[in-house]
């Protein structure tokens, strides 16, 4: 944008001498050039990915709120009438029985222990057992020949290359938390230690993300491949997010069923 030109003190002079009408229109003249600048600049900071061809990047994490379409509806919030539900139901089978006897009336107080039973009634308790971090330790002979006199030693499973390390169902849920659910590393910590009574560091869940990373890579490529040559309509989002205080955009392409 070019600097804008204003009348200079030999301009001024000469409208003044000419008189009123001279300086009216000096003034009106500059003011219209002033006015159409600030007309300019206000449409530039107006201007998003939503009303010209700038790129979505270009927002800011100060993105316009989106505004919906969609009309108030009528109906109250929560089940609707009819709607089937979900409900806890009696299991055929459960994990454990405790069974509580009668042993007197409690109307007589005769003694009931000879009696039949009547009927029993049932009542089922869902719950979570308490779970901690289990140690399995390896150990592998090593032993020695009597005859050349040399060690033979008995091969780890090919997964246990470290002398302390955690197993394929911690890493996996590490990994889960942190990323299908999108628990930051601390947290992710925090849940282990509440949970299980064993805290990790930061670093091996980041390091538990990218080698699950890692063994899906086949995949993604497969996905990203098929999306790009296969499918004719994709659904395409660009999301910015602040690390460590800068500005990074997470993009991402997809279908109803890849992404």
């Amino acid at each position: 944008m070019e600097p804008i030109r204003l009348p200079n003190e030999k301009e001024i002079n000469a409208a003044y001498e000419e008189g009123k009408d001279a300086v009216l229109r000096l003034f009106q003249d500059t003011l219209v050039v002033l006015t159409e600048r600030i007309q300019k600049l206000e449409d530039q900071l107006a201007k998003n990915s939503r009303n010209s061809g700038k790129p979505p990047s270009s927002d800011g994490l100060e993105k316009p709120a989106p505004r919906s379409l969609r009309k108030r509806g009528r109906r109250s919030n929560g089940g609707q009438k009819g709607h089937a539900g979900h409900k806890l139901e009696l299991v055929k089978k459960p994990d454990h029985i405790k069974k509580y006897e009668v042993a007197n009336c409690a109307h007589c107080q005769k003694s009931l222990k000879g009696e039949k039973v009547h009927r029993l009634e049932k009542r089922q308790v869902f719950d979570l057992p308490k779970v901690r971090m289990e140690v399995t330790e390896h150990q592998v002979q090593v032993k020695r020949c009597s005859g050349c006199g040399k060690e033979t030693r008995a091969e780890f499973p090919k997964d246990v290359t470290q002398t302390v390390q955690y197993g394929p169902e911690a890493k996996a849920q590490m990994a889960y938390l942190n990323h299908g659910q999108h628990i930051p590393l601390k947290r992710t910590c925090d849940v282990f230690e509440e949970f299980y009574g064993h805290r990790p560091a930061e670093g091996t869940v980041y390091a538990a993300g990218a080698e699950a990373a890692h063994l899906v890579a086949s995949v993604t490529e497969a996905v990203k491949e098929h999306l790009t040559l296969h499918e004719a309509v994709l659904g395409n989002d660009e999301t910015g997010m602040r690390i460590d205080g800068k500005l990074y955009w997470l993009h991402t392409t997809g279908t109803a069923t890849l992404t």
